[in-house]
């Protein structure tokens, strides 16, 4: 059976207070009834200072998702790394994975927006050794043995739930979040389709004499839709996946690498493209997708909408994928 995600970043543009609350408490039901329905896993992300009101504190929100549920998992995929105090993320996160008893699943990056480092006053410059002092950090502190940190010793309680520690993956889409990942032992998820990158990191397992292994997407991950009519979605709905697409692709440039990645201008485009694909339940299981991922509130899309995207989903696509 193919894995099956439900994402959630929670963007609205223009949103009020009460507007942006309703799409919250919506986002906590339709992950409960993604529970209940089979659903493998739900994600979330970490952005900042964005005027769509792109989801800020995604911990808070898988703590909501976990209180909501039972057996789902929630990748917070990723959290920027540099941004967080190192002892009170492993805090949060042996809190959360006792919680949930086990079902966090943890992606740090460094990011690629310097105006999300202004933000905390964090200097850019120095995210790689952030980033190194932050993992370095979060595996000794889940031993709960005491240990130097910043000249002097500490130890971190509660001990999570999961043994030997919570499930952390490093992201990115450079040879050197591969290198980190190696040296450390920690699995390796690459932001996009990058089968070099992966090879690479594998090579780097050997140096370092680690143990490790890759989560990355697949060649073909497209954001799902589900409708009974995909023209009508596409010209009432359209917009709010480029307005999402347009924000994703103001931040990349250079050799940023993301499985999200649209060159898209107009909504033709968009939908031309694949990257985003709104679907019928009968073409949503021929497209033999080892990954479906639904976005039922891209981009601030309506919360109806958004609905019906997955109770069509859960009625129509999921009791034909073999589980």
């Amino acid at each position: 059976m193919p894995v099956t995600v439900v994402r959630f970043n929670l963007v609205e543009p223009g949103a009020t207070p009460a507007s942006l609350s309703a799409r919250y408490r919506a986002a906590l039901e339709m992950a409960a009834y993604a529970d209940e329905h089979g659903i493998t896993t739900v994600q979330t992300e970490e952005h900042h200072g964005v005027d769509n009101n792109w989801l800020p504190s995604p911990f808070a929100f898988a703590a909501a998702v976990f209180g909501a549920t039972r057996r789902i998992a929630v990748t917070v995929g990723a959290i920027i790394g540099p941004l967080h105090d190192p002892l009170r993320l492993a805090e949060e996160i042996a809190v959360l994975d006792l919680l949930s008893g086990g079902r966090l699943v943890t992606v740090a990056g460094i990011g690629y927006r310097p105006e999300e480092y202004a933000h905390f006053d964090v200097e850019w410059k120095r995210r790689g050794k952030l980033q190194d002092e932050l993992l370095e950090t979060l595996l000794k502190a889940w031993s709960g043995e005491e240990f130097e940190y910043r000249g002097r010793t500490v130890r971190v309680t509660p001990r999570p739930f999961t043994e030997p520690h919570p499930l952390l993956l490093v992201g990115g889409s450079s040879k050197a979040a591969a290198r980190r990942a190696a040296r450390l032992g920690l699995p390796f998820f690459p932001s996009a389709h990058l089968p070099e990158l992966e090879a690479y990191y594998k090579e780097r397992l050997v140096e370092y004499g680690t143990e490790g292994w890759t989560m990355m997407p697949t060649a073909e991950t497209p954001l799902l839709h589900l409708a009974e009519d995909p023209d009508r979605a596409w010209a009432e709905h359209g917009e709010h996946f480029l307005h999402e697409a347009r924000t994703y692709a103001s931040w990349q440039s250079g050799d940023i690498t993301s499985a999200v990645r649209s060159a898209a201008t107009t909504v033709d485009e968009l939908r031309a493209e694949g990257v985003y694909r709104i679907l019928t339940p009968d073409e949503c299981v021929a497209q033999g997708l080892d990954n479906l991922v639904l976005h039922p509130l891209a981009g601030g899309m309506p919360v109806e909408e958004g609905w019906r995207s997955l109770r069509l989903f859960c009625d129509d696509v999921l009791p034909r994928l073999g589980g």
